[in-house]
């Protein structure tokens, strides 16, 4: 049976089991209508072949890439995404002299491209779940991402303007809607033939819904059956819903057989007429679009309504100023208010607090407006109502990564300024105390206390189920409060407000003078200060923000230093300990010129305000005279450009003594050990090298950084002994500034001193750790340049290890020598760089240094000072004519081990040398050379002796025998195990840190502060205790080098505790 035949059968099926009354009548329908329909042999007669531009197939194949698109989009298959695009692209390429034709690229196309474009952005930023793709999905992901970043740029114009107006043609929609329909052909398919039936149904039972259809739609000719509309359907997804409709409305209008012969004949008729196309091809879809006009405006309409926007704008303003300005009258009136009213209604508002569906923000403008009416009391009211609004400041951090704006800190700032001077009034002397049970009674308006009458039961329990003003409510509806004093009658406000002043009569001095506060001041200003270093470690530190934001730490540090006086006046040792510290971090990495530059801005700025809003007058020029003439200068201009007096500066260094002591003596362990940290930084950061020096020593801090449990405090380890290194090279200490830097510099720099985290997608760290690791940040002013301490390790390293290079591994050395490599990094460059076939000029710091070591190892010593001078990093170093004393340094120095090298190298060719020869080759006075080969001698380096009668050196080739060299590598060996072994003791022991049984934090060596080992530290006179995994060394006048301190540690990096074993 043919299929036409079938499609009718099912729908007189349908239509006959909804309604089995009207079964008959729609049999002689069926009946009637298949005498109109049309038979196969006439169908092949009348059809005519439909001749399809290229456009429409182009457009078509276009619109089918699109498809596939977008489905896989749906179900994140990049490969099958790669596929379609690129036969969408080669069919694009293929069609550009069509798609010029026709106006252009299709609109459908560039839709395709921006949401292409923002799913690839969307899936990359979802680190989660790009992780969980499979390798080629993954790997089809990056093509996409190369791919759609070349092919977009031709279409940037266009895809902005799409962007700029995204409006979805009918052709687009169209599109859009078989996109999501072609995946579920047969439902689509029983969803038309239940639609026909029911619209069968509904134009059997009414005449008057069928010719409301009639009127909004075109009548269809009877002579097209269902099986038609069907077969359309099956062959164009994209008709579907036209075809459902189609089929309704031929089914509604084949109620009677008249109309359907009138409808027939006068069709044909118009047909025949408009000369139609004959067959199947005149039931085909057409769309029509309809264009409507647009209206013009003109320029008076468009004024008048941009005016009334303007007014519209206006009136929003000042509805909002209203608002804000009448906000403490919107919550009490200020008539009659008493403190007992305020602190029930902040017992109000604080009781919200934590509530599904509270606003937070309400609550925080509900406090602000109750704290400025307060300021009229006693401080008694307004201090804990300050404390409460600064917690629920506190409270509009959804996560501990999101951080305050600048307007909230610098509101709960000044709220906690406020306290604070409240605090420091020496004349009344105030105190803050914790909150007691009667506090809690007394805030609740003294409910128990208030004697109730008859029924007062079932009133309590109506009471018990709401907050404490619900609870007064309730209660005194009928209740009449009499005042026992007088007799008259009051109300639960009064009450309560009399009670509050029995009690406060009734009270002592030392009980007036302390306000009872929920929580701790000292919490909120390290919370304060939390917040401020977060919002630094979230602004980008290359904007203007980042400098402006800048400003606010002097105002935290006068915020510190008040609350801390606050405590050490009250005797709280511990809290005002904690405080100190908190200013120590944030005053300890400046250098005195730019604490000057910073003091001196923020006095400008509280005297005077911004800089930016001085009037111009006062910043004219000194070469015309002005006058108090006011009649021609401006009053501003006689006194001229404000400035302040520089002569009141602060000591930073005292201060910072001062603070470290206090904090050395009332501490916890983890303050005191960063306090330390900071005390050694700051004065490694003004060159007092030595100081430095002996405070790490006497704190043993390199023993025990281990096992301090806090990553935070050995980043800042790591940065005290980076700033270390950095000093002594200042100060041409290249051995000690080569033991700190040695171990920091030899990988993994930027996260060790926390100046950057490695989140890549190989990375080994899981999310949390990542976000833990961006959460101990250092801000961006903090950081400690790393091309400048690269710079200064692998100079010192090359001033080091170019000598221990030409005596050890020349092929003129001596052979007998066991190699020995001082800086393994040094080493891995210069092998790097001299295995290169082309080296350019030099570039980067690196470079200029393998350059030079290049130009020093040819003995062109002068070439090797001229590299080194010219390195950019010499002008970030602090301080007046730094950078052109590290210059006279190193070229002193290179000068130095460009003599020792040559010496070195050459030694074996000559029977004697010159003083005044050396002299003159390197540049050098006498007594310069003389003391460097004296101590090449007494070293054993240079096997030579002094002609004193004629300033020579007599060169001697003495070989140590075969037994001297077996014994020399013994006691290496020997010393290397002896060390090994007191450490695996120590450590299994328990006394590790400890020496001669004293701790370093009781002080029984030292004179209070922190112990001083003296058998440790005064011992070794010819070298100290390397704490960077580096050996002490004792140089006697007798003998070769003997090794006599104990190898340090540092900690590896900010996950853990990673100490360094001990090398051979």
């Amino acid at each position: 049976m043919s299929r036409f035949w079938a499609a009718e059968g099912s729908s007189s099926d349908d239509s006959s089991s909804s309604d089995d009354s009207t079964s008959s009548s729609e049999m002689s329908e069926v009946k009637n209508n298949n005498k109109w329909t049309f038979s196969d042999s006439d169908d092949s007669e009348d059809e005519v072949r439909v001749a399809r531009s290229a456009k429409d197939r182009a457009w078509e194949s276009f619109k089918a890439n699109v498809s596939a698109i977008r489905n896989a989009m749906k179900i994140n298959d990049w490969l099958k995404i790669q596929s379609e695009f690129e036969k969408l692209t080669k069919g694009i390429d293929k069609s550009k002299n069509l798609i010029a034709q026709h106006g252009g690229v299709p609109r459908f196309f560039v839709r395709c491209l921006c949401d292409l474009q923002d799913f690839l952005d969307a899936s990359l930023k979802d680190k989660a779940s790009f992780k969980k793709l499979s390798p080629s999905n993954g790997r089809a992901l990056n093509r996409m991402k190369l791919t759609l970043r070349k092919h977009n740029k031709q279409y940037e114009k266009i895809m902005k303007e799409y962007r700029a107006s995204p409006v979805v043609s009918s052709e687009s929609e169209q599109d859009s809607s078989s996109d999501s329909d072609s995946d579920s052909d047969s439902d689509s398919d029983s969803d038309s033939s239940s639609s026909s039936s029911g619209s069968s149904s509904s134009s059997s039972s009414s005449s008057s819904s069928s010719s409301a259809a009639a009127k909004k739609k075109k009548p269809v000719p009877a002579t097209v059956s269902a099986s038609d509309s069907d077969s359309d359907s099956d062959s164009d997804s994209d008709s579907d819903s036209d075809s459902d409709s189609d089929s309704s409305a031929s089914s509604g209008s084949g109620s009677s057989g008249d109309d359907w012969a009138s409808d027939s004949s006068s069709s044909s008729s118009s047909e025949d007429e408009a000369g139609l196309p004959k067959g199947r091809a005149r039931w085909l879809k057409k769309t029509t679009v309809t264009k409507s006009k647009k209206t013009e405006i003109t320029k008076e309409e468009k004024e008048a309504k941009r005016l009334q926007n303007k007014a519209e704008r206006e009136k929003e303003r000042a509805a909002a100023a209203a608002a804000a300005a009448v906000v403490s009258k919107t919550i009490l009136p200020e008539a009659d208010l008493t403190p007992a009213i305020l602190e029930r209604k902040v017992q109000e508002i604080v009781g919200s607090r934590g509530r599904k569906g509270t606003d937070k923000r309400a609550v925080v403008r509900q406090l602000e407006a109750l704290s400025r009416l307060a300021v009229k009391f006693s401080p008694r009211t307004e201090v804990p109502i300050l404390i409460y609004l600064v917690t629920a400041q506190f409270d509009l951090q959804r996560n501990i990564d999101d951080f305050m704006d600048v307007q909230t800190w610098k509101s709960g700032a000044r709220h906690l300024t406020r306290i604070a001077s409240i605090l420091s009034d020496n004349e009344a002397n105030w105190v803050l105390g914790p909150l007691s049970g009667d506090d809690d009674d007394t805030m609740l308006l003294g409910v128990g206390n208030v004697g109730f009458g008859k029924g007062s039961k079932s009133k309590m329990k109506l009471a018990s189920g709401g907050g404490a003003s619900g609870a007064l409510d309730i209660v005194g509806q009928d209740t009449q409060l009499i005042n026992p004093n007088t007799g008259e009658p009051e109300t639960a406000d009064q009450r309560a407000e009399r009670e509050r002043l029995e009690k406060e009569a009734n009270m002592s001095e030392e009980e007036l003078r302390t306000i009872r506060v929920a929580g701790s001041l000292s919490s909120l200003v390290i919370r304060l200060d939390e917040e401020y270093i977060k919002s630094l470690q979230k602004t980008s530190s290359h904007s203007v923000d980042y400098v402006k934001r800048l400003r606010d730490e002097g105002k935290m540090v006068e915020i510190l230093a008040s609350v801390q006086k606050y405590y050490e006046r009250v005797g709280s040792h511990s809290e005002a300990a904690e405080l100190a510290q908190l200013r120590v971090e944030h005053l300890y990495y400046r250098h005195d010129s730019i604490t000057e530059q910073v003091d001196k801005a923020t006095t400008f700025q509280n005297q005077y305000g911004e800089s930016s809003m001085l009037h111009p007058s006062c910043l004219g020029t000194s070469e015309v005279e002005v006058s108090n003439d006011f009649s021609k200068f401006h009053p501003g201009a006689s006194s001229g450009k404000p400035s302040i007096d520089s002569s009141s500066g602060t000591d930073t260094s005292a201060l910072i003594s001062s603070l470290c002591t206090y904090v050395y003596q009332h501490g916890s362990d983890r303050s005191r050990t960063r306090a330390m940290l900071c005390h050694i930084f700051h004065h490694a950061l003004h060159d007092r090298f030595l100081e430095a020096r002996d405070l790490l020593l006497m704190s043993h801090l390199q023993e025990t950084i281990s096992q301090a449990n806090d990553v935070s405090t050995m980043i800042l380890y790591n940065r005290m002994m980076a700033n270390l290194g950095l000093c002594a090279f200042r100060l041409g200490r290249i051995w000690d500034s080569h033991q700190c830097l040695s171990d920091i510099c030899a990988g993994r720099v930027r996260e060790l001193l926390a100046q950057g985290c490695n989140t890549g997608r190989f990375s080994d760290k899981t999310p949390e750790q990542e976000k833990a690791e961006k959460r101990r940040q250092i801000p961006y002013h903090q950081h400690i340049n790393l091309d400048l301490l690269e710079a200064c390790h692998l100079i010192s390293a090359m001033l080091l290890e170019v000598p221990n290079m030409v005596a050890h591994g020349g092929e003129n050395s001596d052979g007998y020598r066991r190699t020995r490599i001082i800086s393994r990094t040094f080493r891995k460059n210069y092998d790097i760089y001299e295995k290169q076939i082309f080296t350019g000029p030099p570039e980067q710091s690196r470079d200029y240094v393998m350059s030079a070591t290049r130009a020093l190892l040819k003995g062109d010593w002068k070439k090797c000072s001229d590299l080194l001078s010219a390195l950019d990093v010499w002008q970030l170093v602090p301080g007046e004519n730094s950078s052109e004393a590290i210059k006279e340094m190193l070229e002193e120095k290179v000068k130095t081990e460009g003599l020792r090298t040559y010496v070195l190298k050459f030694s074996n060719q000559y029977d004697s040398l010159s003083l005044s020869q050396l002299c003159n080759m390197f540049s050098l006075s006498k007594n310069t050379v003389h003391s460097v080969i004296s101590k090449m001698m007494i070293n054993r380096e240079l096997y030579a002796s002094w002609d004193q009668p004629t300033d020579t050196i007599v060169l001697k080739k003495v070989e140590p025998s075969h037994l001297q060299i077996l014994a020399l590598q013994f006691a290496e060996k020997a010393a290397g195990l002896v060390e090994a072994n007191e450490r695996l003791l120590d450590a299994k022991s328990g006394t590790y840190g400890f020496r001669d049984g004293g701790d370093w934090k009781s002080g029984h060596h030292g004179s209070g502060k922190w112990g001083d080992d003296r058998n440790h530290h005064g011992g070794n006179r010819g070298g100290y205790h390397r704490s960077h995994g580096g050996r002490g060394h004792n140089r006697n006048s007798g003998g070769g080098r003997g090794h006599s301190g104990n190898r340090g540690r540092t900690i590896r990096g900010s996950r853990g505790n990673r100490g360094q074993q001990s090398r051979w």
